[in-house]
C-alpha cells in the first residue's frame, strides 16, 4: 500500500511526532521559500475583512501572516487534527501578542464546527493532499464561507518547465527524506511527503475540484517555477 493511502490517525500520528522539528525543516527544506509562498496565498484574502478560517493550520504560521497583512480588520481561526501542534502554534501566537486576533482548537476538516456562511473566507497550506476526501473537506470549506467569499489552496505541486521537471525529483524524492529524517528522527514522514504531492501534483486537478464543489472565478498561481502553487476561488450563491 502506498503511504499516501494513509489512513487519517497514521497521518495524525505522523504530523504529531514531527511537530518539534516541523518549523525547522519548513524552513530549511524550502530554502526559506515557505515564507514567500505564505505571504503570496494570503494577499489573495485582499479587500475580505472579518473572519477568516485556517484549516491544517500547523504551527500558525499562515494565521500569523494574516493578521500581519491586515490585523485591524481581521481575526482568524485556526483549525488542526494534531495538538502537539496546535500546542507549538498556541505558544507562538502568545509570544506574538496576537491571542486576541487569533483563535486555535483542534478540529476535524471533514466536518467543520461552524455554521454555513460564518467566514468571509477560508483557506488551507499544505495540507489538501494529507486529506483523503478532499471534496468533502472543500465542500465544508465552501459552506462555512459567506456568498462572494473566498476559497484559497497552497500546494505543492510538480515543476512543468523543463529544467526544474528534470532536478526536482531528485531533490524531493532523495534529498529531502534524508535530510527531513535525519533532524526529525521520523524518515518515513519525509517519504510520505514527495509521495502524496507526486499522487496529486498538477494545479489543474486542484481547480477541478474547486469547480467540481460550485466555486467560480477559479484560478491558480505558480510559485517558484512551479514547487507550489495558489488555488482560489469565489462562493457564487
Amino acid at each position: 500500500m502506498k503511504t499516501y493511502f494513509l489512513h487519517p490517525d497514521s497521518i495524525r500520528n505522523l504530523f504529531d511526532n514531527i511537530a518539534p522539528t516541523y518549523d525547522l525543516l519548513n524552513h530549511l527544506l524550502s530554502l526559506r521559500r515557505d515564507h514567500y509562498w505564505r505571504k503570496i496565498a494570503v494577499q489573495e484574502l485582499k479587500g475580505l475583512k472579518g473572519w477568516i478560517l485556517d484549516i491544517a493550520t500547523g504551527t500558525g504560521d499562515v494565521a500569523i501572516e494574516i493578521i500581519h497583512q491586515n490585523g485591524h480588520h481581521r481575526k482568524v481561526f485556526g483549525l488542526d487534527f494534531s495538538q502537539p501542534m496546535i500546542k507549538r502554534a498556541q505558544r507562538k501566537v502568545l509570544e506574538k501578542g496576537m491571542s486576541k486576533t487569533i483563535a486555535l482548537s483542534l478540529g476535524d476538516a471533514l466536518s467543520l464546527p461552524f455554521r454555513d456562511s460564518t467566514f468571509s473566507a477560508s483557506m488551507i497550506a499544505f495540507g489538501l493532499r494529507n486529506i483523503v476526501m478532499k471534496e468533502q473537506a472543500l465542500s465544508e470549506m465552501v459552506r462555512v464561507i459567506k456568498k462572494g467569499g473566498k476559497v484559497i489552496i497552497l500546494e505543492f505541486t510538480f515543476p512543468q518547465k523543463r529544467l526544474m521537471r528534470r532536478l526536482y525529483p531528485i531533490y524531493f524524492q532523495r534529498v529531502l527524506p534524508w535530510v527531513g529524517g535525519f533532524i526529525s528522527g521520523d524518515r518515513g514522514a519525509y517519504a510520505y511527503l514527495p509521495e502524496s504531492v507526486l499522487h496529486f501534483a498538477s494545479a489543474e486537478n486542484y481547480e477541478e475540484m474547486m469547480r467540481g464543489v460550485g466555486l467560480g472565478n477559479v484560478n491558480s498561481q505558480s510559485l517558484t517555477g512551479g514547487v507550489a502553487s495558489v488555488i482560489s476561488g469565489i462562493k457564487k450563491c
